[in-house]
């Protein structure tokens, strides 16, 4: 696992859940795209309303139920780790925004295999 504290990156790609790439979601191709560059993590969002640069409103109030949502794909590592896996977004993203924000790592820590996800603590009470 990567260690990752102080200082860092935060990428966030904002594309439609209805995006693709060669038949499958954009978010999950960028997410696979991430994990192969060994980047420190990536997590998708899904937006209940939104709209960008078309300036359609996409929504999940409407009768059109869950018609392409907006996602975010958001994605923290070290400056010179994010801005090296940018060329590979310049391929995927085709519509959508894609952002940089300076951030600080105030903790990173993985799941021990085999560990309970409540830690040593069981859960309860520290």
């Amino acid at each position: 696992m990567t260690s990752l504290t102080g200082r860092a990156l935060r990428l966030t790609v904002y594309v439609g859940e209805d995006d693709t790439w060669h038949h499958k979601p954009l978010y999950s191709e960028i997410v696979h795209r991430a994990h192969t560059a060994g980047l420190a993590g990536a997590s998708v969002f899904r937006g209940i309303e939104g709209f960008g640069a078309s300036s359609r409103i996409h929504t999940s109030r409407l009768l059109s139920l869950s018609e392409d949502l907006p996602v975010a794909v958001v994605v923290v590592d070290t400056e010179e780790r994010i801005r090296a896996f940018l060329p590979q977004l310049d391929e995927l993203v085709r519509e959508g925004l894609v952002t940089l924000d300076d951030c600080e790592v105030v903790r990173y820590v993985g799941r021990v295999q085999g560990q309970d996800p409540a830690g040593s603590h069981g859960g309860g009470s520290p």
